[in-house]
């Protein structure tokens, strides 16, 4: 059930009655209880199990763990919760890799070894509720938060429908709090909600799918065939696909929450803005970035300790980072190389303490930091390290034959110069306040324009939101 389709809005509809028809918050909660789990099963029904486990698990070890007295006890809950998760999310996700990863170590030894696919299935989101359910037993232990004592309100903490598949990744300071009185979204917070919704159709329909994505597969697909610019072009349009993709289902996320009187954390602010790379991860994907920071970075040492030990930490979190996208060593080199690219401008921070300053010196490291940002893109999107040294080989390549539509270039070009003005403009403001500078009329319009794109330009590809995937 993708929130581009016409059966989430039936569904979405349908919550919304029963939500602001119920006059009890906990028949309110119940039936958003209910509608996450139907959510949830619309993908595949037997991983609502996991969901109920996890759950489970998680909110008895907590209170179980809130009352002990004995530090080892508590080490002993928290251990037992570390493995539950982790260990439903590596058989799931790192099963397979680990095998055929063992298989290609054997094969570096001169042992054949084939090891049979085993077929595992991906159960959609693990990957983010994982680490949210993660966040709390970890928050507890730490004495940061105090164990949910209403298992219905940590259900829904856990499973809220609007952020399950995909997050953003929601701490429970940031959402139980919420579920202790009624929430019900007043009129202006309804329309912002609705227009937040309308902002990420339009990203993920319009510019993901329809104007860059056919680009991108085409370019990834062979390119060898094709000649440096449009190969440049390419790439240059996955920096804007999955930017628009994920953002885009944020933007939804957090705009049907809204609707429904909950308020989620912003996950995407200009991150093609940034002036380099740890400003970058300060404004994507916020909440899995500030995940990272607090409970592996700061666990590991964090940049207390000597030189080495903080470019390890950085590097390992980073690949760690990468790893959690996909079981694939192409995106451990992704996040490797953005651990080293952090590495380096710590390293230029803590030599020179320089800070760019002027207008000019800013807008050159932040079209700096893009071009590198969409360049370690390159690693994530390739199918293998093949492809990965196709698509490198082809950026230099003048000898192609095949080349892209004359529309296809107008358009990357477009959009990517627009978005990339847009995030530098608009970097230091939040999108609300930006859209409320505008003057009513200008809205209505902006409003109108984009119902219009997504009715006529959208082509009806429905393809999945890539991070479902992870």
């Amino acid at each position: 059930m993708q929130f581009d389709s016409f059966l989430f809005l039936i569904f979405w509809l349908i919550v919304l009655a029963l939500h602001y028809s119920i006059r009890n918050w906990r028949t309110q909660k119940i039936v958003l209880l209910i509608a996450s789990y139907l959510f949830y099963a619309a993908w595949n029904p037997p991983f609502v199990v996991l969901l109920w486990i996890s759950t489970t698990v998680d909110f008895f070890l907590a209170k179980t763990m809130a009352a002990a007295k004995s530090q080892e006890r508590r080490k002993g809950l928290l251990t037992i919760s570390l493995l539950v998760n982790l260990g439903f999310l590596g058989f799931f996700k790192y099963a397979d890799f680990l095998n055929q990863s063992f298989a290609g170590l054997l094969g570096l030894a001169g042992i054949n070894y084939q090891p049979l696919p085993l077929g595992i299935v991906l159960p959609i989101g693990i990957s983010f509720y994982t680490f949210q359910t993660l966040s709390y037993t970890l928050d507890v232990y730490q004495r940061k938060t105090p164990a949910e004592t209403s298992f219905l309100d940590f259900s829904l903490f856990v499973t809220f429908f609007p952020q399950l598949v995909a997050g953003p990744i929601v701490r429970a300071p940031q959402f139980l709090p919420q579920c202790k009185a009624p929430q019900k979204a007043t009129s202006q917070q309804f329309v912002w909600g609705l227009t937040l919704f309308l902002f990420g159709i339009f990203a993920k329909a319009i510019l993901a799918d329809t104007a860059l994505a056919p680009v991108v597969d085409q370019i990834y697909a062979t390119p060898s065939a094709f000649a440096a610019q449009d190969v440049w072009l390419g790439v240059l349009a996955f920096s804007g696909q999955i930017f628009f993709d994920f953002a885009g289902y944020s933007l939804c996320a957090i705009g049907a929450a809204l609707t429904l009187g909950f308020s989620l954390p912003d996950n995407f602010h200009c991150p093609y803005g940034a002036l380099g790379f740890s400003d970058f991860w300060k404004r994507w994907h916020i909440s899995l970035s500030s995940w990272l920071r607090d409970y592996l970075y700061f666990s590991l040492g964090g940049s207390r300790g000597k030189p080495v030990r903080t470019v390890f930490n950085l590097v390992l979190v980073m690949i760690l980072g990468g790893l959690w996208h996909g079981a694939a060593w192409t995106f451990a080199v992704w996040g490797c190389l953005h651990g080293l690219f952090l590495v380096v401008e710590h390293g230029i921070k803590q030599v020179t303490a320089y800070r760019p300053l002027g207008l000019a010196p800013k807008l050159v490291l932040i079209v700096l930091t893009f071009l590198l940002v969409s360049l370690t893109w390159i690693p994530f999107r390739a199918q293998g390290f093949d492809n990965l040294a196709a698509i490198l080989g082809a950026l230099t390549n003048t000898t192609g034959s095949s080349e892209l539509g004359m529309l296809s270039r107008i358009v990357v070009v477009t959009v990517m110069a627009t978005t990339l003005i847009w995030h530098i403009v608009s970097r230091d403001i939040r999108l609300e306040q930006r859209f409320d500078s505008f003057s009513p009329m200008v809205k209505t319009s902006l409003v109108a324009l984009l119902m219009v794109c997504v009715g006529i330009f959208s082509t009806g590809d429905s393809r999945a939101f890539i991070y479902f995937q992870f």
